[in-house]
């Protein structure tokens, strides 16, 4: 039943010919068979078991709380899972048990989905790779050769790369992300999976460890659009817990039948600065054939242009760093997290506790952070980054809402990433910052703008890896943005698993 999509498997559910119970069972087996990829970095078997059993039971006097009902589902190990380990990959929180569930958390457990387990990432989600993590680095199940031997495996991308890695091999049907620059999508490109990330604000941050707390997006990880939905119909919403939240009632998606699907008063923009060095021919010929299938559906395709692009990876670099350095200074040793056995005064103990609980990636982004926070710098660095994020989401609002009707565009397509996933040998011989200005590309200006954006799978690389383009949209468009991508994914009919097996 892993081929099926949670509607068939709820279906089953009803008709009694599956059961939540032999579903987790085999989810649970499938984790220690595939340890090898590390995407989970703790199994919870006996919470699924107990959650199972009580689904079972639900399913037996016809009384199913939600969709997701019976549903087996991962989270990222930056989301408070009650009574569960969440460490964030990192030896600072390596023994840090929350005492509450996020909300992302509680929502999917109050719609009976099962939690098999939280997957790993790049430490504190600082990364494009999930490399950088103290669990060690997760494999794409993609890879030509998985075995711990070498380092001819690919990378799953990041920093949500155990959630990627996991919904991909078919250890669980959903899973749970979070997306700063790109950290859903990128994975999920890299993986031939369905990455969601929706409008900021539209689903609660509140028990997701923060990053950049502007930009971080709790994300989605499925292995089809329909099921994408599904999940984010169960979690999103206001959430009087986080300030950021938009305040206003969220009505549920419901998408039209693939046949019902009417593209003649689309309008796609193709942003020409998304053409960039170091795109791949397999990557630009995806893009090019999309655009073509939804020109000959009836769609408008023309080109548009989004000036302030070029300055966005700068931009979203100065940003992330400073709010990092603002969000880490709460780990001291003191009241949570790694504490150091040095505590010949208080400074000597802080200073040593962050040394040992932070890797080499997070100080540096700390350092950069407060020396860009400076008195004598704030103004050249941080300031005028903000004045410059404000042109790049303008630049999204200019083509989305523009005065001239014949201006507007409904959805920008570009890649995701610039090529297919990389070799774990091949990646690490940049530095984390590199990397990430490399594979942050087309992903973060929509983190920048606040707008929804989805990943999906297209086809299979000359390589046999998948290759995935990207689709974004106006603030709160989700209903036309994941129409379009449905429709899309029922053209190229990529199926991640049958596709997963032939390779």
């Amino acid at each position: 039943f892993l081929n099926s999509q949670t509607l068939q498997l709820t279906t089953g559910y009803i008709n009694g010919q599956l059961s939540p119970l032999s579903v987790a069972e085999e989810a649970l087996e499938d984790a220690v068979k595939l340890k090898t990829l590390n995407a989970l970095v703790r199994v919870t078997p006996d919470l699924a078991r107990q959650q199972a059993q009580e689904s079972t039971e639900r399913y037996a006097k016809k009384q199913p709380i939600g969709e997701l009902d019976g549903i087996t589902v991962a989270i990222k190990d930056n989301f408070c899972t009650a009574n569960v380990h969440t460490t964030c990959a990192s030896r600072m929180l390596q023994d840090f048990v929350p005492p509450y569930d996020a909300t992302m958390s509680a929502r999917l457990r109050q719609s009976g989905a099962i939690l098999v387990g939280k997957t790993n990432m790049d430490q504190f989600a600082m990364g494009a790779g999930t490399v950088d993590s103290i669990y060690g680095p997760t494999k794409n199940i993609w890879s030509e050769d998985l075995t711990s031997q070498g380092n001819n495996w690919r990378i799953a991308g990041g920093s949500s790369g155990g959630s990627a890695s996991a919904v991909a091999a078919g250890l669980c049907y959903a899973a749970i992300g979070s997306d700063t620059g790109g950290s859903t999508r990128n994975p999920a490109s890299y993986c031939g999976v369905v990455g969601l990330k929706p409008t900021y604000g539209l689903c609660s941050r509140y028990g997701l460890i923060p990053l950049v707390n502007s930009m971080d997006v709790p994300g989605i990880l499925t292995r089809s659009v329909s099921d994408c939905v599904q999940v984010l119909n169960a979690v999103a919403g206001p959430d009087a817990l986080d300030s950021t939240s938009v305040q206003r009632p969220y009505t549920k998606l419901q998408l039209p039948d693939v046949e019902q699907i009417n593209l003649r008063s689309l309008r796609i923009g193709i942003p020409k600065e998304y053409h960039c060095d170091g795109l791949s021919a397999d990557v630009l010929e995806t893009w090019t054939k999309v655009a073509d299938l939804l020109e000959s559906a009836g769609a408008k395709v023309r080109q548009v242009s989004l000036p302030n692009t070029a300055a966005s990876i700068f931009v979203y670099t100065i940003l992330n760093q400073c709010e990092v350095a603002s969000n880490m200074a709460r780990y001291d040793g003191i009241e949570y997290g790694h504490r150091a056995t040095d505590e010949r005064s208080t400074e000597q103990l802080y200073a040593q506790s962050r040394a040992e609980g932070f890797n080499q990636v997070v100080k540096t982004r700390i350092l950069t952070g407060n020396f860009l926070l400076l008195r004598k710098n704030y103004d050249h660095y941080f300031e005028k980054a903000l004045r410059v994020r404000r042109l790049i989401a303008e630049d999204f609002l200019k083509v989305f809402e523009a005065q001239q009707e014949a201006d507007k565009v409904d959805i920008l397509l570009t890649p995701t990433t610039l090529s297919d996933a990389p070799l774990y040998k091949d990646f690490v011989t940049l530095s984390n910052r590199d990397q990430c200005a490399v594979q942050d590309f087309c992903t973060q200006p929509a983190n920048m703008a606040g707008i929804p954006a989805v990943s999906i799978p297209i086809r299979l690389s000359q390589a046999g890896l998948p290759l995935s383009l990207q689709l974004m949209s106006n603030s709160f468009n989700e209903q036309l943005l994941l129409t379009v991508a449905r429709w899309i994914e029922a053209q190229v009919g990529f199926d991640s698993l049958e596709c997963l097996q032939r390779h």
